[in-house]
């Protein structure tokens, strides 16, 4: 099974520039990771599954008190705390800043880890 938590919005110091490290800037996170969801589908029993509210909480807290310099290492910081999760097999989080550069919506980095032995069932 596929879990998305789509367009999570949260605040956090993050760039290089001296503005940028004295106050909180949006970010937009997307995440999508894979887990065999066989005994979650059968128990209907919130322990078989990986707690997506939970993940939220921890991915929350993480960010909103971060103050990395470059989204690629937000992105990376993020994927780490969904791996931790050992029923997570695959997983991709993409990091968006807003209005980063001139003239463009946003920019973004996105990057993704699997398990070993481990064939992603895309959907």
């Amino acid at each position: 099974m596929i879990i998305r938590i789509k367009n999570l919005r949260l605040r956090a110091v993050i760039g290089i520039n001296d503005w940028e490290r004295k106050t909180c800037q949006d970010v937009i996170i997307n995440i999508e990771f894979e887990f065999d969801g066989t005994r979650a589908a059968e128990s209907d029993d919130l322990k078989d599954t990986v707690d997506y509210k939970n993940l939220k909480m921890q991915i929350m807290k993480e960010v909103e008190s971060s103050r990395f310099f470059l989204i690629d290492k937000l992105a990376h910081h993020v994927l780490t705390l969904i791996m931790r999760d050992q029923k997570v097999q695959w997983a991709r989080v993409e990091v968006d800043k807003p209005h980063a550069l001139r003239f463009a919506d946003s920019v973004s980095v996105s990057c993704e880890a699997r398990r070993d032995g481990f064939t992603p069932q895309y959907s």
